[in-house]
């Protein structure tokens, strides 16, 4: 009986002393809690993003004032627009018929012009699919469709930052079919007219990755992909990890007009075919150090730093 009114004792004044700190946190003094007192909190994850929820795009420019001006774009939730540094968005892509985005791209020379390619480019069996390239002159206020519309899903889309007219498309295509619309897309006009600058090898491989020289934008790396999802598998690259593939790693140095595709023949240090996806960029501290990502059965991450002559793994 002692030990009974012994817990019982323990428990009352647990109690007591909840019920005491709940009023003290009443009379706290919020006020004090002000931007610069949570300043040095670093972002964390506070929401799902394994279906619908995950983010499939992101483009940010440091404006004049100080402040950064976000676009976050969602696998099948729109576009989203923060010009206090991520702090607070708001919708700006309701009102278009599609919401999937795969691609987000602020003109360098002109921050009001924003580009947006619809269709994720990460080839989930939950992925939903776009209906072209839109582009907005007024911050995201308003946008217009400028073409592309059998694309299905954008990966990359780069603008020229010595000329906002000059644009680049990264199209995948379609997931489930074949698609004569897959590749790299280039317009020179502001999205007026499109010209297929590089195609695959058949009508299953698409561009998966662009990057541009930020001191040459004549210069020009892209990946290209030879994928296929059905409803119970998914193939990248060829019918097996060793089957003949048409993905492969090309660079322009004429904005295009011409390719060369970087093999293991020519550029010493570079793997062997066959590949999977292949994801390139070039250091924009250094347009000499180029850094590509190849999927095979030994997939590597590799390194150049002669413009992608030779490579190290």
């Amino acid at each position: 009986m002692k030990s009974i009114h012994r817990h019982l004792a323990a428990a009352i004044a647990s109690a007591c002393l909840c019920a005491a700190n709940a009023s003290a946190a009443d009379k706290t003094d919020w006020s004090h809690f002000d931007a610069g007192a949570i300043s040095g909190l670093s972002m964390r994850n506070i929401g799902s993003a394994a279906m619908s929820g995950r983010i499939a795009a992101l483009d940010a420019v440091d404006e004049k004032d100080g402040k950064t001006t976000l676009y976050v774009g969602a696998a099948s939730g729109g576009v989203w627009k923060s010009t206090d540094g991520g702090t607070t968005f708001k919708p700006v892509f309701d009102r278009e018929p599609v919401q999937s985005i795969g691609a987000i791209t602020i003109d360098p020379s002109n921050h009001d012009t924003i580009w947006v390619g619809t269709g994720e480019a990460w080839t989930r069996n939950s992925v939903s699919v776009g209906n072209g390239i839109y582009k907005s002159t007024d911050g995201g206020d308003t946008w217009k469709k400028v073409g592309l519309p059998n694309s299905e899903r954008i990966a990359k889309i780069i603008v020229d930052p010595k000329n906002g007219n000059t644009v680049y498309a990264c199209v995948p295509g379609k997931l489930w079919s074949d698609s004569a619309d897959r590749g790299l897309y280039k317009t020179t006009d502001g999205g007026a007219h499109w010209n297929l600058i590089l195609k695959g090898g058949n009508l299953s491989t698409g561009c998966s990755s662009i990057s541009m020289d930020a001191n040459n934008p004549g210069v020009i790396f892209a990946g290209m992909w030879d994928f296929r999802r059905k409803g119970w598998t998914f193939r990248s690259g060829g019918e097996s990890p060793t089957a003949k593939s048409d993905s492969g790693l090309y660079r322009s140095s004429d904005g295009g007009a011409s390719w060369t595709q970087v093999t293991s023949a020519a550029n010493k240090g570079f793997p062997e075919k066959p590949f999977g996806r292949i994801a390139v960029t070039v250091a924009p501290s250094n347009s000499n150090i180029v850094y590509a990502f190849v999927e095979s059965t030994d997939s590597a991450l590799f390194r150049s730093d002669d413009g992608g002559k030779t490579w190290d793994k």
